[in-house]
């Protein structure tokens, strides 16, 4: 039977477990590599564990695994972990200090794609410069514990017409590292498979892409 084993270039097993070990007084993890269905975690700087989609180990429990991202829950909180990506960590002294950077890299198709949280709960999504607003389903608002039809009621236009859809503000925004706060979005009764990363949630940042990789890094 064979597998699909991917390691970051010129990322070693060593260079990864000094960089963990060194984080002390916090549960720290990255992900590693794949190995077909599994994903390959490296936890406190120990030796690398495979765990599939419900496994846990030493508290660390693997939500889901998509291409080269995978969400895990640990400490009571969730974290989107990138292949060769920074460790997330929980506890210790560096926990509150967050990010200022968001490194994506474009799918087959071109699209940004990312694994995101909105208040806490795990979401996909996708960078779209065509929405002027962070911009979700009704369906996926229900899912985050949105309470979308106290906010502002409004008419959308699209291709089949004019839909109903409410402004609201999102306590919390968190991308990679990078978490905002009072983000205004949109919530519409649309069918929509990600939550869109409009302009709103762009102008945050400044953007610069080479190729298929597209670098954010927090202006305010």
């Amino acid at each position: 039977m064979a597998f699909d084993f991917r390691l970051l270039p010129g990322l070693t097993l060593a260079t990864l477990l000094v960089a963990l070990a060194g984080s002390a007084g916090a549960q720290s993890v990255a992900l590693a590599g794949l190995l077909g269905s599994k994903a390959l975690l490296v936890i406190d700087g120990g030796q690398p564990r495979s765990l599939a989609v419900g496994e846990s180990h030493q508290g660390v429990k693997l939500i889901s695994l998509q291409g080269e991202l995978a969400m895990v829950e640990m400490g009571g909180k969730r974290q989107s972990l990138r292949l060769g990506g920074a460790p997330a960590s929980v506890g210790g002294s560096g926990e509150a200090a967050g990010g200022n950077r968001i490194v994506l890299s474009a799918d087959s198709r071109g699209h940004f794609m990312t694994q995101g949280q909105i208040n806490g709960r795990s979401a996909a999504m996708m960078v779209d410069t065509g929405a002027s607003l962070v911009s979700l389903s009704a369906q996926q608002a229900q899912q985050f514990g949105l309470a979308y039809k106290q906010g502002r009621m409004q008419g959308m236009s699209t291709a089949n017409g004019v839909i109903p859809s409410w402004r609201i503000k999102l306590g919390q925004l968190r991308v990679g590292e990078v978490t905002l706060y009072d983000v205004d979005a949109v919530v519409s009764e649309g069918a929509m498979p990600y939550v869109l990363l409009g302009n709103n949630f762009l102008s945050r940042f400044q953007m610069n892409r080479n190729n298929d990789q597209m670098v954010l890094d927090k202006r305010f």
